[in-house]
């Protein structure tokens, strides 16, 4: 509605300008319908976890973290390899197998929460860990429940006790956790804006836009009406506008053709793209040449085994001891990892 709105007078006035000119009057109308500028997709901020009376709602939209694990850009790329890392040196148990484990670290490393079911036999001990969909499972409000909800109609509560959650921890919360990358989210949706942005400037057919300027005094209203229908009716909807303007009497340049702000469109794009990069790349700690980022400079980023070797160190092996906290749980080695035999320091 406010989009509308907005929107809704300024088509009103050109209407209008349009409507009184007659005889010899300067003619300047805008084509190409209204365009909402604020991104649709929102992610809830740090709130209370607020309480249905069985489960509590996470502080940070699950089905937005889901959605956003496809922004362009680095952020699904450096998930992914610690998640290839992660299973490359997993060791499968007869409790948790390696299809489980991979679907449970994806979840843990794009949504801060990762959950394993426990199926028991039938004397009571775990015969198997099943990966439960972070993006749907909820926490009870009392301990040791769990609930898979898809929507309010749909609603499933676990066995009590039988759920393993494992989550990134934040100063804010204690009964969900926050991606790592949650504080760069922001540097990724204004790289997806850009990509958008920079489509339609192609998608528009004048890119950046111009002012075409009639100033002949033999053309007649029905002339620059003609034009005026043309250029309407031959570009698409989009972020550039392009402008017409008949202003008879006037005798320097007759028509004229002004285009608007290309080369700074370019530049800005290309600076946005690059900042947004490098903040998603610093929130998850990843060397660029592990997800194939090409250097911008001669020198390159240097050697890649050794870069290899110290992300290995400094993060994959962190990442591993915290998917070990499962056997604290359980009471048994169901996870456990090969060791590290790539290059990099000793």
């Amino acid at each position: 509605m406010a989009e509308n709105a907005l929107a809704t007078p300024a088509g009103q006035a050109a209407d209008a300008l349009i409507d009184q000119d007659g005889k010899g009057n300067m003619v300047a109308f805008t084509f190409g319908d209204p365009e909402p500028v604020l991104d649709r997709v929102s992610l809830l901020g740090f709130i209370e976890n607020a309480s249905n009376g069985r489960w509590y709602t996470p502080p940070v939209s699950m089905d937005g973290l889901a959605r956003a694990f496809d922004l362009p850009g680095p952020h699904a790329s450096c998930i992914r390899l610690k998640v290839n890392l992660l299973a490359k040196h997993f060791e499968p148990s007869r409790w948790l197998d390696r299809t489980n484990f991979r679907k449970w670290a994806l979840d843990f490393l794009s949504l801060g929460n990762g959950y394993l079911e426990r199926r028991d036999n039938l004397a009571g001990r775990p015969l198997k860990l099943e990966h439960s969909l972070g993006r749907f499972t909820r926490r009870g409000t009392e301990d040791g429940r769990y609930f898979f909800v898809q929507g309010w109609k749909s609603e499933h509560e676990f066995e009590p006790d039988s759920v393993f959650h494992l989550m990134q921890e934040h100063p804010a919360q204690e009964i969900y956790g926050v991606p790592e990358f949650f504080g760069a989210l922001q540097a990724g949706l204004l790289d997806e804006a850009a990509t958008l942005f920079r489509r339609k400037y192609y998608k528009n057919g004048s890119h950046a836009g111009f002012v075409f300027v009639n100033r002949s005094e033999k053309m007649t209203d029905l002339d620059s009406d003609a034009i005026r229908k043309a250029l309407k009716e031959a570009k698409g909807p989009g972020n550039f506008r392009n402008l017409y303007v008949h202003a008879p009497g006037d005798k320097e340049k007759a028509i004229e053709i002004l285009p608007i702000g290309e080369v700074t469109a370019k530049d800005e794009f290309f600076n946005v793209k690059r900042v947004s990069r490098n903040e998603m790349l610093a929130a998850h700690r990843t060397p660029p040449q592990l997800v194939a980022i090409i250097p911008e400079n001669n020198g390159g980023f240097g050697d890649v085994e050794k870069a290899e070797g110290v992300f290995f160190r400094n993060e994959i092996e962190p990442l591993m001891s915290r998917f070990e906290e499962l056997n604290d749980w359980i009471g048994l080695r169901a996870v456990q990892f090969l060791p590290y035999e790539g290059a990099g320091p000793d």
